[in-house]
């Protein structure tokens, strides 16, 4: 037994160390349209791949290459990989660029997968019509949930606007002992899609004190007023004591008046 097919047999599988990369795929406008870490999944993943560019080390090229779910994502819709359900993934443009002599080939242990496909004369993979596309629903389920919880807590650093229910505002208006209706100020926000003019909102409790000045300025409040008509302000130029004249004495002024 040769000391290739022990290796085999006890699950090592060698492969070559230099992997080839065509430009017809890296510098193509749609491969370019890529983020960065996308970019960078690709080329780790194509690195693990074995010689007929199959791999089932996903998570680990996804680690090395900083690429989120959406990375993948991006280079299955855009069909630059295929993945099966079995998690194990091609890249579709393998053969184009890679080529081995056969005393250097090791073929690959996918070949379930393997069967689904066909080459095509340009060196892609493709399905075969009668075959049976088992494809890409199956993500790694521990990097999307680190993946949320990542974009949650810069979500939450940021402060992610909340929008409050009825019982928030009561409660708030209790609090700072603001009078106003809260149901209305509930619904006409969110009327507006819980906007300050054209921006979203980031602070509904400053939002109530904005809407409680507007009210008091739309709605001022009545002057006080007595049975004998409207209260005086007190002015201090009428702060002297005020003298009442009888008629007599006007009549005596009027005369004097008209002497001088």
């Amino acid at each position: 037994m040769t000391r290739r097919n022990g290796d085999q047999r006890k699950g090592v599988i060698k492969t070559a160390e230099r992997r080839m990369f065509t430009k017809k795929v890296t510098d193509d406008d749609s491969f370019m349209e890529l983020s960065a870490s996308a970019q960078a999944l690709y080329l780790h993943l194509s690195m693990s791949a074995d010689d007929d560019g199959f791999c089932n080390q996903v998570n680990l090229s996804m680690f090395k290459a900083h690429a989120s779910v959406q990375d993948l994502e991006a280079l299955l819709e855009k069909r630059y990989l295929i993945q099966f359900e079995t998690g194990v993934i091609v890249i579709r443009h393998w053969r184009m660029a890679n080529a081995l002599r056969k005393d250097r080939y090791t073929e690959t242990i996918f070949k379930e997968e393997m069967s689904h496909l066909d080459i095509a004369p340009s060196g892609v993979y493709e399905w075969l019509p009668n075959g049976c596309q088992m494809v890409a629903n199956r993500l790694p389920q521990d990097r999307l949930e680190e993946d949320r919880l990542v974009k949650d807590s810069k979500e939450e650093k940021k402060g992610r606007f909340k929008p409050p229910t009825v019982e928030d505002v009561s409660a708030y208006l209790t609090e700072k002992g603001y009078d106003i209706d809260p149901e209305a100020f509930v619904d006409f926000y969110a009327s507006k899609g819980w906007k300050v003019g054209n921006s979203p909102m980031k602070d509904w409790k400053a939002a109530v004190g904005t809407w409680v000045r507007r009210r008091k300025n739309d709605n001022p409040a009545p002057k006080k007023t007595t049975n004998n008509g409207p209260v005086q302000q007190n002015n201090p130029f009428n702060s002297f004591e005020q003298h009442r004249y009888s008629d007599d004495e006007l009549d005596a002024l009027e005369k004097m008046l008209i002497q001088n």
